[in-house]
């Protein structure tokens, strides 16, 4: 029997199709059923990537030339034996066998580092919410409050360093002073070791309006009305605080952890010009200064770095102790980013 169509059709392989193309593959498109790109597609996606190269270069140009060919150069520098007046020579491991065996600084620099980082970031971030808490909720003044917490953060770092050896001196420094009128025992601050690491943490403390701005600007873009239900609910202040405001800046505090834990990394000026000072030498034009005074207390990796590098020209090692930092700076803040991260994914 024969089969018999609808007049104006024609029939297909599967039995549908219009015209008398149907059943065959439109001319210019592949088997799998996608045009080809045509020549006009082709320089449009290409002038698209070009754009796209052309608004990132700055940046590309900025990693390149900052971070990617200083480390490179870093690990390439750290196999070679090089004093920055003869071509560099390889010899392998050994600045990094010299570094972490024989470098008798080593120890108390990674230590002094360590330990400012956990105990200066964690005070500096508690320090400058509680800061940040106390001046939102001032209702006058506010603004002769957020100056006076703020201005000591706009002082150098050098001559707020001066400034507050000075205060902390333990002959005539006004601080000792006024503990010895009151009949406490006054400790000898910079120039005690056990006391060295807590004066700059204190100094440090004392310019804390960077933090205090960050988490004022966090606290008022807490929602009001959530405090307010919170409030309907019978919750005190200290349960507005774990449940509603806490949650609400979560990532600011890890933002100032980060950040707080790569500047402390790279800590360096507070604590050579504090040393030198209570020592007593005196900074000049071609004085070498050797840091960590007293017994090595506030010597950092950083101070090292620069010891190693421009004052002994070890660039090698001083290469290494670079790296080691980077590492460790590197390791830290993907720790804290992937602990930030499952505490907002619990929220």
């Amino acid at each position: 029997m024969a089969l018999s169509f609808p007049a104006g059709r024609a029939g297909t392989k599967d039995g549908t199709g219009d015209g008398p193309e149907a059943g065959t593959l439109r001319k210019g498109t592949p088997p799998h059923g996608r045009p080809r790109d045509s020549a006009p597609l082709r320089r449009k996606k290409n002038r698209a990537r070009l754009r796209t190269v052309g608004f990132l270069s700055p940046w590309l140009i900025g990693f390149s030339v900052f971070f990617a060919y200083p480390l490179i150069a870093t690990v390439y520098f750290s196999f070679m034996h090089y004093n920055q007046i003869k071509s560099p020579t390889f010899v392998g491991l050994k600045n990094w066998k010299y570094v972490f065996t024989e470098m008798p600084l080593f120890g108390p620099s990674l230590w002094n580092t360590l330990w400012l980082v956990v105990v200066m970031v964690a005070l500096r971030v508690v320090f400058g919410l509680g800061i940040g808490l106390l001046v939102t909720k001032i209702k006058s003044g506010v603004g002769v409050f957020r100056t006076i917490f703020y201005l000591p953060y706009l002082a150098p770092p050098v001559a707020a360093t001066v400034a507050f050896v000075f205060l902390l001196n333990p002959s005539t420094g006004p601080v000792n002073e006024l503990l010895g009128h009151l009949g406490i025992d006054v400790p000898t601050w910079f120039n005690d070791p056990h006391w060295s690491k807590p004066s700059l943490v204190m100094l440090s403390l004392w310019g804390i309006g960077d933090l205090m701005v960050i988490f004022m600007a966090a606290l008022l873009d807490v929602p009001k009305e959530q405090y307010e239900a919170a409030e309907l609910d019978g919750a005190n202040a200290l349960s507005k605080f774990r449940y509603v405001t806490w949650p609400s800046i979560t990532p600011i505090v890890m933002f100032a952890v980060v950040t707080g834990v790569v500047q402390t990394m790279q800590y360096y000026t507070q604590a050579l010009v504090a040393g030198k000072l209570a020592s007593g030498v005196n900074i000049g034009p071609g004085s070498v200064i050797q840091p960590g005074y007293p017994d090595h207390s506030t010597i950092t990796v950083p101070q090292l770095v620069y010891s190693m590098g421009f004052q002994n020209f070890n660039t090698g090692a001083a290469c290494v102790l670079s790296l080691v930092l980077f590492a460790i700076a590197m390791a830290v803040t993907l720790l804290l980013m992937r602990k930030s991260t499952g505490l907002l994914t619990e929220d």
